[in-house]
């Protein structure tokens, strides 16, 4: 068994590899499937329209403002 990846030999390199993909395969299944099982508790987002009303002023002084 090498014990440095620098005078590691082929198959330990391709085990490596293997390892890295089955653990990235496994944890994007994990979280795709954790997304898909609460998307029915009626979380999901919608668009809200607000319309604008009136114009509005704001001050910071009890003065009030003729135009």
């Amino acid at each position: 068994m090498n014990h440095s990846i620098y005078s590691a030999d082929r198959a330990t390199h391709l085990k490596i590899v293997v390892v890295a993909l089955v653990a990235a395969v496994a944890v994007t299944g994990l979280s795709i499937s954790a997304r898909l099982s609460t998307s029915d508790d009626g979380y999901t987002q919608t668009a809200h329209v607000i319309k604008a009303g009136k114009p509005v002023t704001v001050t910071s002084s009890n003065t009030s403002m003729v135009r």
